[in-house]
């Protein structure tokens, strides 16, 4: 007989008094078998102790019991907080993780993706680094591979998806600068390339109460909506001055924009930064200048990081349900593994304000 912990199959079916084929199908967890004798095989592979040879097993029933994430950066506080609601949900349902990072660079995200395919995931989460441009994706749609995306959408592709509910909560962020007394509020956004049409352009469009395609837009973009929806619904103008575009997912981005817009003869009192990477490239910035907060300077960051808590004083923030988001996705998928043929879903987290002392009353 083999020795404890290196029983084979053939060891097990043998001390049960199965055949082969039975056993395989009970420590496999796939086909028919009675009750009586899976008892008996599970007892006996306890008893030798038996561990499942995972690579056999996937040959057989073509399942990994592995996702596959692909997340936008995993240095980022927002992607490790999903990652971690991700994890959650998989260790509790006996499956691994496989974690790639693109950069936000879609050829690395193609590459990550390959690779996942290569391994043979269940399925695979991924954040879309362009929401436009994604055949890669789609393609893993046409072959039915289980997929949702997180944070983002993209334009066409009908999946499972996870996001912040942008739009509202930068709304109630900027109202809530209107509402201490504020009337000029800066936006330091990323708002990297979209193919609507220039900063301007779609400022016009969504200060006049055009109709925009909200869901595929980056969530920059969706939060500046959020940022006119609010000065729009308090019945105050909009000065295209007061939008700094950083252009890339970059804190030094940020950095460079700020100082000029401080220096202008009507400089804003308050300001809104849309993510994490913008609010410490402006935190940099005003420290430069010598800023004190709020005396000087009122601000609402969007995301809630840790420094944001320590600071002197505490900086107001928007945050994210980012671990909820990651269990979330990981639900979903594990039930589009399962074989739920649901229509596609779109699931939007309402972010909670968190009030702390970085706006000063006007």
């Amino acid at each position: 007989m083999a020795s404890k912990g290196k029983a084979t199959i053939t060891d097990v079916a043998r001390a049960a008094g199965v055949s082969t084929a039975t056993a395989g199908r009970v420590l496999g967890g796939y086909g028919y078998t009675s009750d009586d004798k899976k008892e008996q095989v599970l007892k006996a592979a306890q008893s030798l102790g038996y561990r499942p040879n995972a690579l056999a097993r996937s040959l057989i029933t073509g399942k990994t019991r592995t996702l596959g994430v692909v997340a936008g950066d995993i240095q980022s506080p927002f992607y490790a907080s999903v990652l971690r609601g991700i994890s959650n949900v998989a260790e509790a349902n006996g499956f691994g993780l496989l974690i790639t990072n693109s950069d936000e660079s879609q050829p690395k995200e193609i590459h990550s993706v390959e690779l996942l395919a290569q391994k043979q995931v269940d399925g695979l989460i991924v954040t879309p680094s362009d929401t436009r441009k994604a055949r890669h994706l789609h393609n893993l749609r046409a072959m039915s591979v289980p997929l949702v995306l997180i944070d983002r959408a993209v334009a066409g592709l009908m999946v499972d998806r996870v996001a912040t509910d942008n739009i509202a909560a930068a709304e109630q962020a900027v109202r809530h600068l209107i509402a201490a007394g504020h009337r000029r509020i800066g936006i330091v956004a990323e708002l990297v390339d979209e193919e609507s049409g220039s900063l301007d352009t779609f400022l016009a469009r969504a200060v006049a109460g055009d109709p925009i395609e909200s869901e595929t837009l980056y969530p920059s973009w969706q939060r500046l909506l959020g940022y006119i929806r609010a000065h729009r619904i308090e019945g105050l103008p909009i000065d295209p001055r007061l939008t700094l575009r950083a252009g890339s997912y970059s804190a030094t981005a940020a950095q460079t924009v700020v100082p000029a817009l401080m220096a202008a003869p009507e400089a804003p009192t308050a300001l809104f930064t849309t993510d994490g990477t913008m609010s410490e490239g402006t935190m940099r910035a005003l420290a430069e200048l010598q800023l004190s907060i709020p005396q000087d300077l009122s601000i609402i960051c969007f995301d809630d990081l840790d420094w944001m808590g320590f600071h002197r004083p505490g900086i107001t923030t928007v945050a994210q349900p980012r671990l909820a988001m990651g269990e979330a996705a990981a639900r979903m998928l594990l039930e589009r593994i399962r074989g739920e043929d649901y229509p596609p879903r779109t699931v939007l987290m309402p972010a909670e304000l968190i009030e702390r002392g970085s706006v000063a009353r006007l």
